[in-house]
């Protein structure tokens, strides 16, 4: 395997790990990070949904408790059930969705344009939530086990709005559970469970469907992305968990507004390819 290739791979891994559970969008920094380090191709389009998973097994490390105490008291613990039942009832609507037009989505929608106003009225949403929330818009949920099962299909649907490339998964989730009346951490944590059961759901299903691409051979390059997912994804969400208790949204909603515009002049001048 070829050394600089997996030092690409690393920096793959980070780029995923520090992007995907912050409202930025980690598919069009995967996207930049891809073309900046020269690496087109079916396959690395395959490694940056598989090394998604290196992001969600942060998410299990640290809460590891929370999810061992939901599945031992799964059979007989009202909370233990609520609380699955209102992840996949949170995951169902994104996965038929993407099921359903994944291949519209990859053929149309990965456009220059819609990746840019993704990304742009993504900002301008957070400050039109973050503005709400200034204002004393009614908090009722401070905690994901007060989440209740209509709660979890109203994310659920807003969820699938991150289909669109640019919205960010974890922005549209965030935010729109705080609209819903989620407090910013609630908001955050139920984005990150939701996270478990897409995020993979997404990975085993592109893997199975280009396993042609792959061999052995490839091991090391999704093993180093991986790694270097998880590990960045760690630190950025105990980071992300800290700044959400004392700050907004607000500083994320200007850089969204001006990386899409950055999408606009890279795909006007030619630099990037944000299809490929």
């Amino acid at each position: 395997m070829d050394f600089v290739l997996l030092i690409k791979a690393a920096i793959m891994g980070v780029v995923e790990g520090l992007t995907e559970f912050i409202p930025v969008s980690s598919t069009g920094h995967l996207i930049l990070a891809a073309s900046l380090l020269n690496m087109p191709g079916e396959k690395i389009k395959l490694f940056e949904v598989v090394i998604q998973t290196g992001a969600i097994m942060a998410i299990i490390s640290l809460y590891a408790g929370k999810l061992w105490d939901t599945l031992v008291g799964l059979p007989r613990e009202a909370v233990a059930q609520r609380f699955t039942a209102n992840v996949l009832i949170g995951f169902f609507p994104a996965a038929l969705a993407g099921f359903l037009f994944i291949d519209f989505i990859k053929g149309v929608l990965f456009q220059p344009l819609v990746v840019a106003l993704g990304f742009i009225v993504g900002g301008v949403v957070i400050l039109w939530a973050e503005w709400l929330q200034k204002r004393g818009s009614r908090v009722h949920i401070e905690a994901v086990d007060q989440v209740r099962w209509t709660d979890a299909l109203k994310v659920g649907l807003v969820q699938c709005t991150a289909l669109v490339p640019g919205v960010s998964r974890s922005g549209a989730t965030i935010i729109g559970a705080m609209l819903l009346g989620f407090n910013r951490k609630a908001a955050t944590e139920f984005s990150f469970f939701l996270a478990i059961p897409m995020l993979f759901g997404a990975a085993a299903y592109d893997l199975y469907k280009n396993r042609d691409l792959l061999s052995m051979s490839d091991v090391p390059l999704f093993a180093v992305g991986l790694l270097f997912s998880w590990l960045s994804a760690w630190v950025c969400v105990r980071w992300l968990l800290r700044f959400v208790a004392n700050h907004t949204f607000v500083a994320f909603a200007w850089y969204r507004i001006a990386f899409g515009a950055l999408i606009l002049l890279t795909a006007t001048l030619g630099w990037v390819d944000w299809v490929a």
